[in-house]
């Protein structure tokens, strides 16, 4: 179909851009009554105007409508963007957890319209509205399994003040290849403390390795 619109099935509809997605489903999330959404940072669903056009309505019927918000752990290592997500937090009346596990960046709307993020080609990222009802459920249930074991967002941003603050000094030390012990005495920590500094930082990037780490905070602007 035209404009970046392509029918899948009766079930499934792949849009291309925010512009096509927001015409078919803005109606839907301007009325609301249960929004479940993951995401791995602040920018997947409404980086234009339109997050404010979805805040506006949600906070005007604020009370009648529950949201829910998984958020990647690593957006917190960002104080801008932890800053950022409590406001949105508090403003909309939000429950938001925190996981530092991988997630499909998914909203499910009212338990019977599911929308999944896709990859972004030409500057522009794909989405697919599913309505199909196994599907949905589908969705359903591995979003409730991720909320089950994600962290309330004011207990993981105590739990990750501290790191936040070395984060970038720790993610420069790493990158240079700097030896541990040469980076704990830059920082005025211990060997033991600097390592676990180091393996705390990964598991709130979600990385496996120290390269890795290096990839994903370069991905969140942190480096």
């Amino acid at each position: 179909m035209s404009d970046g619109l392509t029918r899948v099935s009766d079930a499934v509809t792949v849009v291309r851009g925010e512009e096509e997605l927001f015409q078919r489903t803005g109606h839907l999330l301007t009325a609301v009554t249960d929004l479940a959404c993951a995401a791995n940072d602040l920018a997947t669903w409404a980086a234009d105007h339109r997050a404010d056009e979805l805040d506006a309505a949600a906070m005007r019927r604020r009370g009648s409508v529950r949201i829910r918000k998984i958020y990647r752990a690593g957006l917190l290592l960002d104080s801008v963007s932890a800053r950022e997500l409590a406001r949105r937090r508090d403003s909309l009346g939000a429950e938001v957890r925190i996981t530092t596990e991988e997630i499909n960046e998914t909203i499910v709307i009212d338990r019977r319209l599911v929308i999944l993020a896709g990859d972004v080609r030409a500057g522009q990222r794909s989405y697919s509205v599913i309505t199909q009802p196994e599907t949905v459920q589908g969705v359903i249930s591995l979003f409730e399994t991720a909320w089950r074991s994600a962290t309330d967002l004011a207990v993981y941003d105590a739990q990750v003040a501290e790191i936040r603050r070395l984060a970038p000094a720790v993610l420069d030390l790493l990158s240079q290849g700097v030896k541990d012990e040469a980076a704990a005495r830059r920082l005025g920590l211990g060997v033991r403390t600097y390592r676990r500094r180091v393996a705390e930082l990964m598991d709130a990037l979600g990385a496996a390795t120290r390269f890795q780490a290096g990839v994903r905070a370069r991905e969140l602007g942190l480096v």
